[in-house]
């Protein structure tokens, strides 16, 4: 958890990471490059920041990561189902899921 306190700084670059423009000091890639590669997908809805680009996508930033894990768990397995997010959860791995709930928690 506490690295992720440490990328906070590359992840300041996400989005412009994530559309191309820039990427990420050489020394955040060796911490970040997973991540940053996780989270890629979901900022296109719920923001870099963690707060939803628009009033249907809900606020992740501070959010418990143990709540964040249950839903991206529930949408992978279909139990949760939201053509969007069913469609984004199915490749994560359990890792992948526990990284990226760790990420939004880290937000404030």
């Amino acid at each position: 958890m506490r690295i992720l306190n440490r990328l906070k700084p590359a992840l300041l670059l996400l989005p412009a990471f994530v559309l191309g423009m820039a990427a990420p000091p050489a020394s955040a890639m060796e911490i970040t490059s997973e991540i940053v590669a996780k989270v890629g997908a979901c900022v296109a809805c719920h923001g870099a920041d963690g707060i939803g680009k628009a009033p249907q996508y809900p606020n992740l930033a501070g959010q418990k990561a143990t709540y964040i894990e249950k839903q991206l768990s529930a949408f992978r397995s279909g139990e949760r189902k939201d053509p969007n997010m069913s469609a984004m959860a199915k490749p994560l791995s359990d890792q992948d899921i526990v990284d990226i709930a760790a990420y939004f928690e880290s937000l404030e």
